[in-house]
């Protein structure tokens, strides 16, 4: 038929999926001019190129079906404007999102090619470190432990979702616990923030200065021996302890089934002089 177009003809001519151009036809968001009785095959004109040329082009900016319908039934200048720009905020908040999914990959990153680097395992060091920001939740918890459930009731108490916890985790001894050299129990469970927002009674700033740190092959069950050396270090040379530990896994389960790959770090902020 003059100036009539079969579905698989449209789908050709406008890269799209039949099934999908059957969908529209369901929805009544753009039907086929005539169909065929004989055989029930429809039949779109040219002048509905246009109409199509629009749901492709709103559907390629992030366009729901429902406000597409919406727009072709009160087509007009104000509409058309007034919907691009609500798709613009959503759009520019998208991007947001994906910037810091992209910032907090790099960091994965960063933190599994740290942790590789096997040269510097069971080396004591001194590292100076900025003020870090950690999302944290006050919990006996035993060394020997499984940390999951901690890990759980403090994303509940965050409100977040696990997601947002698939980094830096850790755990943490006081001060106390240090002078006393007791290492079977933990007094906190916290997870380094990249940029989320949180209930200001979970947050706690890691001081900066110096720290003084090992890392290890194993996992917090196997922190204690590191502790000892650890304050052995701090003793011979004087430094005064300032503040609980920082005991944080770097690779466990969630990275490799590999135990021999599994990586912790322990830090404790000292005073010099």
């Amino acid at each position: 038929m003059k100036d009539l177009f079969t579905i698989g003809e449209i789908s050709k001519l406008f890269n799209i999926n039949i099934k999908t151009l059957r969908y529209y036809d369901e929805i009544d968001l753009f039907k086929p001019t005539f169909i065929d009785k004989t055989n029930n095959y429809r039949h779109y004109s040219t002048e509905q190129f246009e109409q199509l040329n629009t749901i492709k082009y709103l559907r390629a900016l992030g366009m729901s079906l429902k406000t597409i319908d919406y727009h072709l039934k009160k087509r007009s200048i104000d509409n058309i404007v007034e919907l691009l720009e609500k798709q613009k905020k959503i759009t520019e908040e998208k991007i947001k999102e994906l910037e810091f999914i992209n910032q907090k990959i790099a960091n994965r990153i960063n933190q599994v090619n740290y942790a590789r680097q096997y040269d510097n395992l069971n080396v004591i060091e001194e590292v100076q470190f900025e003020k870090r920001k950690v999302v944290l939740l006050k919990q006996k918890i035993k060394s020997n432990n499984d940390l999951e459930l901690s890990i759980r009731q403090l994303e509940n108490k965050a409100n977040k979702d696990a997601s947002i916890f698939s980094g830096k985790v850790g755990v943490s001894l006081s001060i106390d616990k240090l002078k006393s050299e007791i290492f079977d129990e933990y007094d906190y469970i916290f997870s380094f923030t990249e940029g989320e927002r949180y209930n200001k009674n979970l947050l706690k700033v890691l001081p900066q200065g110096v720290y003084v740190t090992i890392r290890f092959n194993g996992t917090h069950k196997d922190s204690p021996v590191y502790y000892n050396k650890l304050l052995k270090y701090i003793e011979e040379k004087e430094y005064t302890i300032m503040d609980d530990s920082v005991e944080i896994t770097l690779i466990d389960f969630g990275l490799t089934t590999e135990k021999s790959e599994f990586i912790t770090e322990i830090q404790i902020l000292i005073n010099k002089s």
